[in-house]
Formats: structure tokens, sequence, C-alpha cells
């Protein structure tokens, strides 16, 4: 896929991933609108485009259905079409079970999955009707068990993941395309919150990189970095009794660097 001449909805902008994505997509000469909570931050992200009239900020919620709708509208009134929808936004918290509460699950899986199904609502139609389109999805290559202290992460990116896959599959017939990207650990103020080691941690614009790569390859699964996507997959067929006990293993002091 070339995208210089495309129209490119990212949420989650104003840091991490997208912040890093969005620089890119500015030198690729994407029109780029930019959705997330902060826009004082997104404003600071325009700037750092050449061509300004390309960008496009829009303040939004996406855990709030109205709100993903008026920015979709939004969209449309400005630049006419989308060609691509890159779902970035992403939220995490960390908490044992003698901390679980519904209300922490809530604000994970109003980001992480109806974050996603509020703009798939919308896009899926659209792009049907048109007969081409793309949408990247993030998830997380913690998807693939239920990890100690992460349980309504995990289980918020194995949804993601699988709602990815299913409409993946039924939109092909259509032409529209759909990528799941599961990055690894990425330094990112998500990620700075954790207090274990996180192995093979990636600069976050190497991730953004990679994504891009991905993106234009138009690469079903875009997954990083090597060691853990082999970690992730092993982890899967680990017997329960296996997986069991290596998760009672105190994890390492987070990294220093």
């Amino acid at each position: 896929m070339q995208l210089s001449d495309k129209i490119v909805l990212l949420t989650g902008a104003s840091s991490g991933i997208g912040y890093s994505l969005s620089k890119l997509l500015f030198k690729e000469g994407a029109s780029v609108i930019l959705i997330a909570r902060r826009k004082e931050l997104l404003l600071k992200l325009k700037s750092h485009s050449k061509d300004q009239n390309k960008v496009e900020v829009i303040e939004a919620d996406i855990t709030n259905s109205t709100e993903v709708k008026n920015a979709f509208d939004k969209t449309i009134e400005r630049f006419g079409r989308i060609d691509l929808a890159i779902l970035n936004a992403g939220v995490s918290e960390r908490a044992s079970v003698n901390e679980f509460n519904a209300e922490s699950a809530k604000r994970i899986f109003d980001t992480n999955v109806f974050g996603i199904i509020y703009f798939l609502e919308l896009l899926i139609p659209y792009f049907i009707e048109r007969r081409k389109g793309m949408i990247v999805g993030v998830s997380s290559l913690a998807d693939a068990r239920g990890f100690a202290r992460s349980s309504f992460y995990c289980s918020s990116k194995s949804a993601a993941t699988t709602l990815l896959e299913s409409v993946r599959v039924e939109l092909k017939s259509y032409n529209v395309k759909v990528l799941t990207v599961k990055p690894g650990f990425v330094k990112s103020p998500m990620t700075d919150k954790n207090e274990f080691y996180m192995p093979f941690l990636m600069k976050v614009d190497n991730a953004a990189k990679l994504i891009l790569k991905g993106i234009k390859k138009e690469k079903r699964i875009i997954q990083f970095p090597l060691p853990i996507v082999i970690s992730s997959r092993f982890l899967k067929i680990l017997p329960d009794f296996l997986f069991d006990w290596l998760s009672s293993i105190r994890l390492p002091a987070k990294n220093t660097d």
C-alpha cells in the first residue's frame, strides 16, 4: 500500500506508538486524522507535519460511541473519505486478585475492545459500500495466555485479536483488508508503569517503523519482536500445569534503562 495519497484515521495518537506512527505517516505524505482525548498533545503533534493542511485534530473519547460517531462524521466532512483506519488506542492496569474489581475491567475493556467495536460499527458498512479499505487494529502478544496481575489486559487483548480475526475473514470477499498488530514490550507511558523486567523492550520509534512496514506490505498479522513472538507461541501450547508453575516464579525488577 502506498500512503502518499491516503486518508488515514488514527486513534490513540497523543502518545506512545500512535504518536510515533503519526510522524511517520506525515513523512509518507498521508492525510492524517489524529484522534485522542488530549487535544493539546495532538496540536503539538500536528506541528511536526510539513503540510498542516493534511492533518486534522479531533478530540474524542473512544469509549463513548457518540464521540466516535462525531469523529467519524468530521473525518468524512473534512477529507471526503477514509482509506485506512488504525485503531491503536489502548490502556493497561496491573492488579492482583486482591484488587480485583469490575470498574477496572470496564475501563480496560471499554478502550481495548469497545474502542475498536465502536469504530468497526461505522467502518465496516462504509468500507463494504466502497468495496475497498483497510482496518488496522492494535492488540498485543499478551493475548497468548492469562498472565498474573494482568487478567483484564490479557483478556481484553485476546478479545481484540479474535474480534479482528473474525471480521477479517468476512470482509475479505468485499476487498476490505483487516490487519492485526501484536507488539511485545514497547517503551511508552503505558509500559513505564510496569514494575517488572520486560525482555526485549523496544524503543517506540522502532516499533512504529515495523508497524508501518507491515501496513505497506498488507500483512495480516504484524507481530514483533521475534523472540517474544516465538515465546508466545510456545506458551499457547504449554500444558496448564507448566504454565501455572512458570507464572508462580517471581519476575525480576523492571528495566533500568
